[in-house]
């Protein structure tokens, strides 16, 4: 019998699994609004939301004339409560991403998401959308403690030490669509795809990913040529 040559596939949440930009647009608009800034596009934020929430705050704060450091935490804790009040509004899987799901459950693959986002936003985001049954395991940017989320492999070790047994003879990938998801992959020893339509920092080009997909259609041909068949 032929089987798909990984047991664990994760993924990242935000502008890899899920387009958020809508709604972290939303949250940053309100209070640079609040702030009495003018507000940005969504292509705009976009390129600030890799870093996580406080660094897309500031870099939506120096393009629209600084802050001073008292300033910043009252403004990051109002971004933050109206984000999780408005988590997903917006917000959706890209187009491919179910059936992928689909197909792993076919195939008795487990998937994950291994994200830099809060595990309580993960998972709210997750839920209000129905998703977070689909997915063995979640592990959020403060789930591991300071220091250890992604580029770190600590995040990546612990999805499979919860999707396998003892985490022994386990393939797992991961995709994601920064350097901080291709670091923890390569940094995890496992493979790395890097997507194109993600919250693009840099050329996807740049992130030295095992492959690139510009769709999910492509994200199963491309596990399969990075790890082949196995024959049971």
């Amino acid at each position: 019998m032929t089987h798909f040559s990984f047991d664990i596939v994760g993924f990242d949440l935000d502008g890899t699994f899920i387009d958020t930009s809508g709604d972290l647009t939303a949250a940053v608009n309100e209070t640079l609004a609040f702030a009495g800034r003018p507000i940005l596009t969504v292509e705009q934020v976009k390129p600030m939301i890799g870093g996580g929430a406080k660094h897309m705050l500031t870099l939506g704060l120096e393009a629209t004339g600084g802050c001073e450091p008292d300033e910043f935490r009252a403004l990051y804790k109002r971004m933050l409560g109206y984000y999780e009040a408005h988590i997903s509004i917006h917000s959706h899987p890209y187009p491919g991403a179910m059936e992928v799901l689909d197909r792993f459950d076919m195939m008795g693959v487990k998937a994950a998401i291994v994200t830099n986002k809060f595990e309580s936003f993960a998972e709210k985001l997750l839920g209000e959308l129905g998703l977070r049954d689909r997915f063995a395991t979640l592990i959020g940017g403060d789930t591991m403690g300071p220091g250890l989320s992604k580029p770190h492999r600590a995040p990546i070790d612990e999805m499979i030490r919860r999707c396998s047994a003892d985490g022994s003879g386990t393939r797992a990938a991961f995709i994601g669509d920064s350097i901080y998801d291709i670091m923890a992959a390569k940094n995890a020893e496992i493979p790395a795809v890097a997507v194109s339509f993600g919250f693009m920092m840099q050329p996807v080009e740049e992130l030295g990913a095992d492959a690139v997909i510009d769709g999910y259609a492509e994200l199963i041909p491309a596990l399969e040529r990075l790890g082949g068949r196995r024959q049971d």
